[in-house]
């Protein structure tokens, strides 16, 4: 007989919700991974009093009225709203692309003007049918925007010219037409007061977590434990690269803990030049408005600057390259994967896509009630 119903790999957001959901219905469950906390890429971590993003920032956004109500059980949510501020050689530019970015560009102050602006640039740049990411951004916002705060920040991102990148990529950019600095524009948006790593904590208690426990190096032994697996981690891993390493671009992060109380005024400003060699600086304080939990000011800062870099294995794979080389391999593996009786992939890396949080509550959600 298995101990467990259902061993769930990876505690992250995806695992701890499939993990509530069947100890609520009564199921068994054990919970591993191999790093040394919970909470996966939403890890946040106190310092000095500042809820510090370990893996990047995460701000959760939704039109979803369950989903928000779903998270709002295990955690109390801010008021926070995305309003990251673009930086290009000093001087700065309001993002989302709006009314306010296009009065610095050009100098335009009503709609009517920023439009023939972005229309104009288009015209001359003879685009009818964007063919590639370059083409889609200037046909969204000319080709000024383009060239300050799209162009160096997103080839730092990706490691790609814009013109090697499929339009897609840009296709959700947010342009608007107003004075609106609302990034996502989301019907419910905010950081979890006291940061993520207590509200993956509610969801894991009284269910058994396994720390620093590598799932693939103990199959055999773990999977003799429960009738089923759930499976978060990377599905090309999983099948130990049967056919080959699906992409990723990774991150890394260079942190400093400031002794002063504010070094940018903004919890995001994005580098939009292609010299600086990182692609935003985040100022974690201000996902909570610089106060403690207790409303208490905090007197120092903790900055975290990102650099994008191609994905090698023993990285932390971050954005899946879902070009049509990597779904046509990610779909050799999903496959296999659809083949088996007692794994349930489930996740970004499980499925090979870039999701928001909100999708991965749902989707959690979902598969634990099939």
């Amino acid at each position: 007989m298995s101990k467990y119903d259902y061993l769930i790999v990876g505690a992250g957001l995806y695992g701890a919700i499939f993990a509530h959901e069947m100890n609520k219905a009564g199921k068994k469950v054990l919970v591993v991974d191999r790093r040394s906390h919970i909470a996966g890429n939403i890890y946040t971590e106190n310092v000095e009093g500042v809820n510090v993003h370990r893996y990047g920032a995460h701000i959760f956004h939704t039109n979803n009225k369950e989903v928000w109500e779903y998270v709002n059980r295990f955690a109390t949510f801010n008021r926070y709203t995305n309003s990251p501020v673009a930086n290009y050689k000093g001087e700065l530019y309001s993002l989302p692309f709006n009314m306010y970015t296009f009065n610095k560009m050009w100098g335009v102050v009503t709609p009517e003007e920023a439009k023939a602006k972005i229309e104009e640039q288009k015209k001359a740049a003879g685009i009818t049918e964007p063919q590639n990411l370059e083409e889609q951004a200037i046909s969204l916002v000319g080709t000024d925007i383009y060239e300050k705060l799209i162009k160096g920040y997103t080839m730092k991102q990706w490691g790609r010219p814009c013109t090697e990148l499929p339009s897609f990529i840009i296709k959700r950019l947010p342009v608007r037409l107003t004075f609106d600095n609302n990034y996502f524009n989301a019907l419910y948006q905010g950081i979890p007061i006291g940061g993520y790593t207590k509200m993956i904590e509610k969801m894991l208690e009284g269910i058994e977590v396994r720390l620093d426990t590598d799932y693939l190096a103990n199959r055999d032994e773990l999977d003799t434990l429960a009738e089923k697996t759930v499976y978060t981690g990377a599905i090309d891993e999983y099948y130990g690269y049967r056919f080959g390493a699906l992409e990723y671009r990774s991150v890394r992060f260079e942190e400093e803990l400031l002794d002063k109380e504010n070094y940018q005024g903004n919890a995001v400003m994005n580098y939009t030049d292609s010299e600086t060699p990182y692609t935003r600086i985040i100022e974690h304080k201000w996902f909570e408005f610089g106060k403690d939990e207790n409303g208490n000011d905090i007197p120092k800062t903790v900055i975290s600057k990102e650099y994008s870099s191609e994905w090698k294995k023993g990285d932390e794979p971050y954005y899946p390259v879902n070009d049509q080389k990597n779904n046509d391999l990610y779909q050799k593996y999903k496959d296999l994967a659809d083949k088996e009786t007692k794994v349930i992939f489930g996740g970004r890396l499980g499925e090979y896509k870039y999701y928001d949080m909100d999708i991965i509550v749902e989707k959690a959600l979902n598969a634990a009630g099939r």
